[in-house]
């Protein structure tokens, strides 16, 4: 079979088929495998107008290929990559390239990439951001690895993403998984903001009695303005669906049971692993855990009756829980980002932070206005540790605080769940603290474990006699 396709795609659901079919919109010859019948058929009768072919033969397809062959991965992670790939490589020939583009945990993309590198093949993986409609006209990328193999991809890659002034949205993240590592804390990002976004629905509803129309005016009101996302967007579109079944609207007709796939929890469990603190994130990926236990939860509600939390000035509430939820989503970005600080330090991903905001400004999940405030204060400081110490986040911070305390407080007082909030503003006053009290951890750890601790006024490590009786 003659070989004559650039680039071919395993799986072609609705993200491999919208994928390739963008290649072809930007002049690329690329085809596609799957084992499902029906999923080839999707493909041609979608890519008409380019003739786009696909195959039901693995090797047919692999055949199709120009050297060094490109192929990307679009399956379900764990087990069915592997399977995929120990299916694949067989059939490939050295210096082949492999790219996982999946949701797969960074720690099996490292262990891919030494398995398939013993075989002479190059492997890389790529998180992938935007859904069905960024996956057609433009996503965001972030592929990690081979560098070797990105070089053979660049230029399909920067074709088919997203544009932001001009400036693709893929960039070259860093070696080993790191592509997979920061698509992970995107999503982590992620979790966080939609669950800020959903406590703030919360607040609407409860504290002051907005309806369906009203938060959709409140919502429309702030992306229009500095707090402007795809994810407000979105939520904002919600609140005017309507049931066809009941004719109201259908937000008030789901379940409140949410769930995930996990990379909100494994982007929390890694932060465990470095020893850096995500609350705000964590506690987006507790809360969908404790929704699931919606029978004991009503059965609580009945013990524990909630009082009235509605807010009296109405006016001037708005106003302070736009600025507490832009506090809180600076939070959100200012987590992720420190720990993809400290992931380049310790897994030497060698990340460069300015370029991963400016790749995420447009096409991903969590694109935002901010996104580029964030972009310039890591371009001006690339060694920048934390977004907190930029002096125009800083000043920002300042001005929005006030809202910020005004609003937990009142959701404290009141009983209504805030969880995302009150993690925003504890984390930021546990960081701008100088001293904490941790001192008495210390000395209680010593205390009862002689785990020793450090002085104030002498270098070393001590263990004091706390208990006489005990000396």
């Amino acid at each position: 079979m003659e070989s004559k396709y650039t680039l071919g795609m395993i799986g072609l659901g609705t993200m491999g088929r919208n994928l390739l079919l963008n290649m072809a919109d930007n002049g690329f010859a690329v085809t596609g495998y799957d084992k499902d019948a029906k999923m080839i058929t999707k493909l041609r009768e979608d890519g008409s107008k380019h003739n786009l072919e696909a195959f039901a033969s693995l090797e047919d397809f692999v055949q199709s290929l120009e050297l060094p062959r490109r192929i990307m991965l679009l399956v379900p992670a764990g087990p069915i990559v592997d399977s995929v790939i120990q299916e694949l490589s067989p059939l490939l020939t050295k210096g082949d390239i492999i790219i996982d583009s999946g949701n797969s945990h960074f720690t099996d993309t490292s262990r891919r990439a030494l398995e398939l590198s013993d075989k002479g093949l190059h492997f890389f993986g790529m998180g992938i951001s935007g859904g069905e409609e960024g996956a057609r006209f433009g996503p965001s990328i972030m592929p990690g690895g081979d560098k070797t193999a990105y070089g053979e991809m660049k230029a399909i890659l920067e074709a088919v993403s997203a544009k932001v002034n001009g400036d693709p949205c893929v960039t070259y993240i860093g070696p080993g998984a790191s592509g997979h590592f920061v698509k992970m804390v995107h999503n982590g990002i992620e979790y966080a903001m939609m669950q800020l976004l959903a406590e703030t629905y919360d607040i609407l509803k409860n504290a002051l009695d907005y309806s369906n129309e009203e938060i959709y005016s409140v919502f429309e009101e702030w992306n229009n303005g500095r707090l402007q996302s795809f994810l407000l967007e979105v939520t904002r579109d919600i609140f005017k669906v309507k049931d066809p079944k009941t004719g109201g609207f259908l937000l008030d007709y789901i379940k409140d049971e949410a769930k995930s796939k996990g990379t909100g929890k494994w982007t929390s469990q890694v932060s465990m692993d470095l020893q850096l603190p995500i609350p705000t994130i964590n506690e987006a990926v507790t809360t969908r855990d404790l929704s699931k236990y919606k029978k004991l939860r009503v059965q609580l509600a009945e013990i524990y009756p909630e009082q009235k939390p509605t807010a009296e000035n109405k006016a001037q509430f708005i106003i302070e829980l736009e600025q507490a939820l832009y506090f809180s989503v600076i939070t959100s970005y200012a987590q992720g980002l420190h720990l993809l600080w400290q992931a380049s330090a310790t897994y030497e991903y060698d990340l460069n932070l300015h370029e991963i905001a400016k790749i995420w400004r447009g096409g991903c999940i969590i694109r935002a206005e901010l996104l580029e405030d964030i972009y310039q204060a890591y371009s001006t400081q690339p060694e920048l540790e934390h977004l907190y110490a930029d002096a125009g986040i800083a000043a920002k911070m300042q001005e929005i605080l006030p809202g910020m305390r005004s609003v937990v407080s009142h959701t404290v007082q009141t009983g209504l769940a805030t969880p995302a909030y009150s993690s925003a503003l504890a984390y930021f006053d546990s960081l701008r603290t100088a001293r904490m009290p941790s001192n008495l951890i210390q000395a209680q750890r010593d205390f009862f474990g002689a785990h020793q601790f450090e002085r104030t006024d002498e270098e070393g490590t001590f263990h004091a006699i706390w208990n006489p009786v005990l000396s």
